[in-house]
């Protein structure tokens, strides 16, 4: 299915990508307002095939017309995918097609799976020769802030490029977008249908306080954050939490970069710390920072450690982690 046919899919908001982190905690960020495949179709984005031009006549036989369409998207489903996103890595997991992938990045832990595939690709210095080497009929990109899909498409082999998320729709988008595209559309479905149903009971049973919990989510040592506007912030937001973020003056954009002082004179109720893996902070850390001890968080036991792979990752984990915050913001409501 090497194809350079593009068809391209136009979100309605830009999406900021910090999710796959800050390069400061061996993570990435991003920008982009578009998300972009060369799959090899013109059909629009949608769980729909769009093989009605080439449909038998009404008159053939019952179920004729679903067969030749089976086909039809068969003949473009990719046997050999490369993924350059750890995010994508495990969507593929999570839909059933990881038995199509022939590479991964060198980030792609998880599932336990995606070790046991050759792993030593950049995602964030694509090797052109080196991905060509594995012949995929389609790469998976993670935000093509280098140009890598044109140099692909220079030599022939198509490439979806799926950014980092802005929303958890965005993901939903996301996840079903690689199901159309590997032939996985039905399972990519109730992937959806899972998650939203997932969510939906967490934000149920999770106790509202009287008043909203404010909350610090850091991301490294140096006070980078994540504002209501990002992927995370979202997830916050789903449960009523204030982000001390949002308050921030400045440039930073949606991922300011506080400081102490300002961090200690808000007086978060909660901390997320998604900085455990890359940079070893943990409750003691924190609380031996200079001012910190007389932080609520701090004092009600309320700094909460998190894996840094699921806070920077908007795929089929979220759920994990919102599971993860509504165990807290119980915690801290009782």
């Amino acid at each position: 299915m090497r194809s350079t046919e593009r068809r391209t899919t136009r979100t309605t908001r830009t999406l900021v990508g910090v999710l796959a982190g800050l390069s400061l905690v061996a993570a990435a960020c991003g920008n982009d307002d578009s998300s972009e495949d060369t799959v090899g179709t013109d059909a629009p984005a949608s769980t729909e095939a769009s093989a009605a031009p080439n449909a038998p006549a009404a008159t053939d036989a019952p179920g004729a017309t679903d067969a030749a369409a089976d086909e039809a998207d068969m003949a473009d489903v990719p046997e050999r995918v490369v993924s350059l996103s750890p995010t994508h890595t495990e969507i593929m997991f999570a839909i059933g097609a990881g038995d199509q992938l022939v590479a991964v990045d060198e980030f792609s832990n998880y599932p336990p799976e995606a070790l046991e595939l050759p792993n030593d690709l950049s995602g964030f210095e694509p090797n052109i020769e080196a991905i060509a080497g594995f012949e995929p009929d389609v790469v998976l990109i993670g935000g093509d802030f280098s140009g890598v899909g044109e140099q692909l498409a220079a030599i022939d082999i198509a490439s979806w490029d799926g950014p980092a998320a802005a929303t958890v729709d965005d993901t939903y988008a996301q996840i079903t977008q690689l199901g159309e595209l590997t032939g996985h559309v039905d399972e990519a479905d109730a992937l959806v249908a899972s998650m939203q149903e997932d969510l939906e009971a967490l934000i149920a049973s999770t106790p509202v306080p009287a008043e909203a919990l404010s909350i610090y989510h850091e991301l490294d040592p140096t006070y980078f954050s994540a504002d209501s506007t990002t992927f995370i912030g979202e997830i916050y937001a789903l449960f009523g939490l204030r982000n001390i973020a949002d308050e921030a003056e400045g440039s930073g954009g949606a991922f300011p970069q506080l400081n102490a002082e300002f961090i200690v004179s808000t007086n978060p109720d909660m901390i997320f710390l998604a900085d455990t893996k890359c940079c070893g902070e943990t409750v003691v850390t924190v609380s031996a920072r200079d001012g910190w001890g007389d932080i609520t968080a701090v004092q009600n036991g309320a700094v909460i450690e998190m894996d840094d792979d699921i806070a920077s990752r908007w795929g089929p984990r979220v759920v994990d982690y919102a599971a993860a915050v509504a165990a807290a913001v119980t915690t801290a409501a009782g």
